[in-house]
């Protein structure tokens, strides 16, 4: 299936199905915060891994225990279904 950028009906949406990212300029944004930077760091290894089996692989930054996380289609320019897909699994690996 062909991957396509998301409209603003879908965008619209998000704020819905991924309660803790947020849209900001054509891109999803979370900001985590863990206990240590082990933890972190152990986290966007995980994440390394999710992404690389899709090759699709986000924007990130790591200081101590804090991990930014954007996502974007650089290849579209903007959303789509694939970054809401590998948002919906990072969510997946973390506590509930």
């Amino acid at each position: 299936m062909p991957v396509e950028l998301l409209d603003a009906t879908q965008k619209s949406a998000l704020a819905t199905r991924l309660p803790h990212w947020s849209v900001q300029e054509e891109r999803l944004h979370r900001d985590l915060q863990f206990n240590s930077f082990v933890e972190a760091f152990g986290f966007m290894a995980q994440v390394a891994l999710l992404a690389e089996s899709k090759n699709h692989h986000p924007n990130w930054s790591n200081v101590y225990n804090r991990v930014s996380i954007d996502l974007t289609t650089h290849d579209l320019g903007g959303l789509s279904s694939l970054d809401v897909e590998l948002a919906t699994e990072i969510d997946a690996l973390l506590p509930a």
